[in-house]
């Protein structure tokens, strides 16, 4: 398996959080079976060889080129034959610069870009196809991306909701949404229209997703953390509350999750 990653250029940093490409070859009758949890941020997929198999409805991978939005719970996918896909990660923040509607008509889906922005489509999905390597595959979809950004986007949406972001990161997602809004000077009714338009996703649930990942990352730095010291850093309740929110969010209890899978953050990880 060839793994590989890329920050992005400075002038897309503050909306793309990486890029990342994978090369995997299965054995002809050997399946993989891969777990996805809610992670935060939203992403856009190029799939350059077979396409794994989604067990859900909502995340049919049926085209080349796809637009993951937020989502609420785990899904698995199965991967099979030559594996060969080329990812960009949004900020948390960064995809409503990208796409000219509001993100939350994207919750809980994954659908093909083509959907959503029709133009140069083939030509991003053939220059990416016929490059030959991962450098050549980020200035593809750096130009891309420069050419799709969308400079008339509303400044107040912006700044108000990168700077709920920037306070959500810093409290790991225990600030109360009467909090959030306050701090972006709208009502709660608004805030949470504007917040999921411009994220993808409510502010309950996004909180509820950085906390989750916010104990994962934790984990990640000390896996001599233990369960309560987990729950209590990371602003549950109780042990009850966050062993509710990961079977919600992975399909497994905290024990089993870190018991099955090696612990990694994609939100806080950089």
């Amino acid at each position: 398996m060839n793994f590989q990653i890329s920050p992005p250029s400075i002038f897309l940093s503050p909306y793309v959080k990486q890029y990342w490409a994978i090369e995997n070859c299965m054995p002809q009758g050997v399946s993989h079976v891969q777990r996805v949890v809610p992670c935060g941020l939203v992403e856009m997929v190029f799939y350059l060889g077979d396409r794994p198999k989604a067990v859900s409805e909502n995340r049919n991978l049926l085209d080349s080129t796809l637009v993951s939005g937020q989502h609420k719970e785990h899904y698995d996918i199965v991967v099979t034959g030559n594996l060969s896909m080329f990812s960009v990660t949004f900020q948390a923040q960064g995809a409503m610069m990208f796409f000219d509607l509001p993100l939350i008509e994207l919750y809980d889906r994954t659908v093909p870009l083509q959907y959503l922005q029709k133009e140069a489509i083939d030509k991003v999905e053939s220059d990416l196809f016929e490059s030959k390597t991962f450098s050549e595959k980020v200035c593809i979809i750096e130009n891309f991306l420069a050419h799709k950004f969308l400079k008339n986007y509303k400044e107040h949406d912006v700044a108000r909701i990168t700077g709920s972001i920037s306070l959500i990161n810093q409290t790991r997602g225990t600030v109360s949404i009467n909090a959030l809004a306050s701090h972006a000077c709208l009502s709660r009714k608004q805030y949470e229209r504007i917040f999921g338009d411009c994220i993808g996703i409510s502010p309950k649930g996004f909180l509820r997703i950085i906390r989750f990942q916010n104990a994962i990352f934790r984990k990640q730095l000390n896996g001599k953390n233990s369960l309560t010291s987990l729950a209590y850093d990371c602003g549950y309740y109780d042990q009850s509350h966050m062993i509710n929110d990961f079977k919600h969010l992975s399909g497994k209890t905290p024990k089993q999750y870190f018991s099955d899978c090696e612990p990694y953050s994609d939100y806080f990880s950089i």
